[in-house]
This record gives C-alpha cells, sequence and structure tokens, in this order.
C-alpha cells in the first residue's frame, strides 16, 4: 500500500492511507541503507492490521527540511515573535535562507504586536520584507490575521517553524481550540520559550496539512555552499545579472549593484549584514564527511 507518514514518534511511524492510520516500523535494512523516513514522506508499506506494519520504501522527496525533519514541504510559516523573545532579523533571515534553499515558500507571520510599543519598528519589518516578495501577516487583536494564513492551507503542506515561545502553538489553538496544543511561558532568565512540542505531526487544517514543530533558538547551514548563498537572496538575485561579474560574491567585487542597494537604501542593511554573516559562517564551518552508501 502507500500512504504518508503523518506522525514519528518512539520508533514508530503513523502514516495515513485513504484516510486509515497504520502504526508501522522502518525496515531493518533502512539503518543500513542510510534511509531515515520523515514526517511528510510517502511511502511504500505492507500491515497485517492497523497497528502492524512495516515501512517498504521510502519514495523519492522534492524537498527536505533537517529542522524541523519534515519532507516534501510545500510553504513554511516563520512565526516571529516582535517581543518577548524580542524580534530578531538575523535568525528570521536565517528561517528564510533555509527556506529558499530547500525552493519552499515562506510566510512570515509576526506575533505579539499587541505587546509591542513601537509600531513605528513593526512598519519597518513589514516594509523590508514586503518589498523583497515574501508574504507578511502581523497578528492583530480582531482576528483577522487568522482568516488571511488559512487562505494559504488548502491542498498544501505547511511548515510551522520559529523560535521557542514565539507563539506557534498558540496561533494553532487559536485556528483550531480543539486541538489544545501545549503552551509554556518564557523563561526570564533566559528570554526565549521551552519546547512544548515534542514532536513533528501532520494536523489537518483547512483542507491541508499542517505540522507543528518544536522549537529552537538557532538554526545552522549544513549543507549551502557559498556559491549559492548570494542566490538565496531574492532581492540580490533580482539585480546581479548587472554586477560586473558574472558570480558576484557582493563583498569587495567592483560594480557590485547590490552593495551600491545597500548604499542607496535599496537593499536593507540588515539583511546585507546578516548575508555577510552567514557567508563568514559557511565559509569557516568545518567540513561534514558523509558516510558512503
Amino acid at each position: 500500500m502507500k500512504g504518508q507518514i503523518i506522525k514519528a514518534l518512539s520508533g514508530f511511524y503513523y502514516v495515513d492511507a485513504a484516510d486509515e492510520i497504520f502504526q508501522t516500523r522502518g525496515r531493518g535494512n533502512f539503518r543500513n541503507r542510510n534511509i531515515t523516513p520523515l514526517v511528510g514522506d510517502e511511502v511504500v508499506f505492507e500491515s497485517s492490521s492497523r497497528t502492524d506494519g512495516y515501512l517498504l520504501e521510502v519514495l523519492p522527496r522534492k524537498n527536505q527540511l533537517v529542522r524541523p525533519p519534515v519532507a516534501n514541504v510545500d510553504q513554511g510559516v516563520v512565526v516571529t515573535s516582535l517581543i518577548e523573545p524580542n524580534f530578531s532579523y538575523n535568525l528570521l533571515d536565517r528561517f528564510l535562507v533555509t527556506l529558499e534553499y530547500e525552493d519552499i515558500e515562506p510566510i512570515i507571520f509576526l506575533t505579539k504586536a499587541d505587546l509591542m510599543a513601537d509600531e513605528k519598528m513593526i512598519h519597518e519589518i513589514e516594509a523590508i520584507y514586503e518589498k523583497i516578495g515574501y508574504h507578511v501577516i502581523t497578528s492583530k487583536a480582531d482576528g483577522e490575521e487568522l482568516q488571511a494564513l488559512q487562505r494559504y492551507f488548502p491542498e498544501r503542506l505547511t511548515v510551522f517553524m520559529g523560535q521557542s515561545g514565539a507563539g506557534k502553538s498558540t496561533l494553532l489553538n487559536r485556528i483550531m481550540p480543539e486541538l489544545e496544543l501545549k503552551t509554556a511561558a518564557i523563561s526570564e532568565s533566559l528570554g526565549r520559550g521551552k519546547h512544548t512540542t515534542r514532536h513533528v505531526e501532520l494536523l489537518p487544517i483547512c483542507d491541508g496539512l499542517v505540522a507543528d514543530t518544536p522549537g529552537f533558538s538557532s538554526i545552522d547551514f549544513l549543507e549551502i555552499e557559498s556559491s549559492q548563498l548570494p542566490k538565496l537572496f531574492p532581492e540580490f538575485q533580482a539585480i546581479a545579472n548587472q554586477c560586473r561579474f558574472r558570480e558576484c560574491m557582493h563583498l569587495n567585487e567592483p560594480d557590485c549593484v547590490v552593495k551600491e542597494g545597500v548604499n542607496e537604501g535599496h537593499i536593507a542593511a540588515s539583511r546585507y549584514n546578516n548575508y555577510v554573516q552567514f557567508l563568514e559562517e559557511v565559509e569557516n564551518r568545518r567540513p561534514v564527511y558523509k558516510k558512503k552508501k
């Protein structure tokens, strides 16, 4: 039979096949073949009952995220707190670069706007990312932002991702109160939230599938090469063909239109500064040696 993994928990993979859920395990040779099934994977499996099945094959993926570990994602909602924990351009850009690398459409959702006294900063954040072409939704007291977000869900696999305490589970609870997902207060000493979501699970919401995933406070670039990084900033890519050099890295090259755009205010300095930092991280990371299959 064919189906899709909708939950992975304690060594079991729960597969949805024709609206029936089967509890399965991976075949023993998966480990030898370096195959790790992920939530979102399309799979072939066999089962003698709903609680006794085995995965036989993981079908080819169109993409996959390492953190959170989900495959075949259509779009990622980056839930970003404006305060408690404080907004970080750097962390948001890390998520966006990761999604761009996997060809996943990003949606930025800004939470806790009601606690934010500096409305000018909110408008500045919205303007920076909307100018690039990203969808930006800001939380409001009247709940209009929920309707705006739900319009993206039908027939798509959506991943909710973001820093611990940013409000991912709270947001999903507002959309579907019957989920009763656990939430927790922000740690005053650490300035970030506790991990209330312990595993990845696909939830049927608004005619689509939505993944609530464990939050985290940092994200590293493990696979992106330095030559790829400039292409993961859409505003750079849109004008890069005007640079003097074809593979301009937008650092010290003469006649670089990206640097000119930063100097003239057409490209946000925060984005460019984060790009320079990310590039340094990629170039200085330790090499990762993969096992031969």
